[in-house]
């Protein structure tokens, strides 16, 4: 899985977040189950206090969680962005922020992979841009082999795909371990599992195609 550059947050985005701007629907409150962040009606709280300290330490991991399920990185802040307004609203304790936002990064972007919200516009944009490109034919079966990944990574079980997602992030098995409520010993088992299924969905639809 290849993954978009890291980054500090940009001045744009934290007032956004913290005004809530463009949020509609998207802002959620959202719970643990199974170790995976899933969804509720939209609480009526007040912004947490500590949001800004947070979006500024935590939004480079968030990106490039988000970035490894997407691929690019403006889907990534798009990922960051939802994932920070549903925090903004939540009650989660301030010393499980970081966990909290790495699982919550990778739930959102899988789940922008399963729905096919990705913007078609970006393909066609990356293969106008590798039309100069000498070794074209590679560029091509690059670009297809990333698109053939993700999809086959949006068909994984979720915890299985998030636990790669995330030790493939830079996440210590310690720090999954953590982020998921799993014991550290079973992380590498997970991973291990999630990979190999990854590699059955390749080949499996290699050999369908």
């Amino acid at each position: 899985m290849d993954v978009a550059g890291h980054g500090s947050a940009p001045a744009a985005a934290l007032p956004a977040v913290l005004s809530g701007e463009g949020q509609g629907a998207a802002v959620r409150r959202a719970n643990w189950k199974d170790g995976v962040v899933v969804s509720s009606p939209p609480g009526q709280g007040t912004v947490r206090t500590d949001l800004e300290q947070v979006f500024r330490t935590a939004y480079p991991r968030v990106v490039a969680v988000a970035a490894r399920v997407l691929g690019a990185r403006d889907e990534a802040e798009d990922v960051a962005q939802e994932v920070f307004l549903t925090f903004g609203r939540s009650k989660v304790p301030a010393g499980e922020a970081q966990a909290w936002l790495s699982v919550a990064a990778a739930h959102t972007a899988l789940n922008h992979l399963r729905s096919g919200r990705r913007r078609a516009s970006r393909e066609e944009a990356a293969d106008d841009g590798q039309a100069v490109s000498p070794d074209i034919a590679d560029a091509v079966v690059t670009r297809d082999e990333r698109r053939r990944v993700r999809v086959a990574l949006a068909r994984l079980p979720r915890r299985q795909a998030v636990a790669l997602v995330l030790r493939h992030s830079g996440l210590s098995y310690a720090e999954v371990a953590a982020a998921l409520d799993l014991s550290p010993g079973s992380v590498g088992t997970i991973v291990r599992r999630a990979e190999s299924a990854l590699r059955k969905e390749l080949n499996d639809h290699a050999s369908s195609d």
